[in-house]
């Protein structure tokens, strides 16, 4: 079957599709959110916390600037659980639907 033959409207209305979106949203989500509320912990933090982000840790190298090279560091993480996630789950689930997509109606 053809892309173009493909119903798009009964993949969409499929519950393993809905399952798939639902779950993957839900995750994307929550990461989104963990990902804003460490984002903005920083300038809240240079903001209110002066004194713990100018607590020196090596030479220089204060709390605040440790502080804003983790965010790089929780970027990555975010990443990596997400792909992790993808890979072994969404990936899965997806694989599924798309192996049935000519039988769904």
């Amino acid at each position: 079957m053809s892309q173009a033959e493909m119903n798009w409207a009964a993949i969409d209305a499929d519950p393993r599709f809905q399952a798939l979106h639902k779950k993957k949203l839900a995750f994307l989500w929550s990461l989104m959110i963990i990902s804003v509320v460490y984002y903005f912990l920083l300038p809240i933090g240079a903001a209110y916390f002066q004194d713990l982000f100018k607590i020196k840790v090596w030479g220089p190298v204060n709390v605040g600037i440790v502080f804003a090279l983790s965010e790089f560091i929780v970027a990555w993480t975010i990443a990596a659980v997400y792909a992790v996630r993808a890979n072994k789950q969404f990936d899965a689930m997806a694989a599924e639907i798309i192996r049935d997509a000519h039988k769904i109606n």
